[in-house]
């Protein structure tokens, strides 16, 4: 997972994403995954896109 700021910085989330939180009636989500918890607000009103993860083989 890769996220992007809006200074242009990225963070590279390395290990696998367990759980995506969201709180109701409002652009506040949690990500959690092995080792750390993220929360990620979304202020410029744009829509936020989650990709799913392909199916394991």
């Amino acid at each position: 997972m890769v996220i992007e700021f809006p200074d242009g910085l990225h963070e590279y989330v390395t290990t696998p994403v367990k759980r995506i939180l969201r709180v109701c009636d409002g652009d506040v989500y949690y990500l959690q995954t092995a080792n750390s918890r993220y929360r990620l607000e979304v202020r410029s009103g744009d829509v936020l896109e989650v990709d799913e993860a392909p199916a394991a083989k």
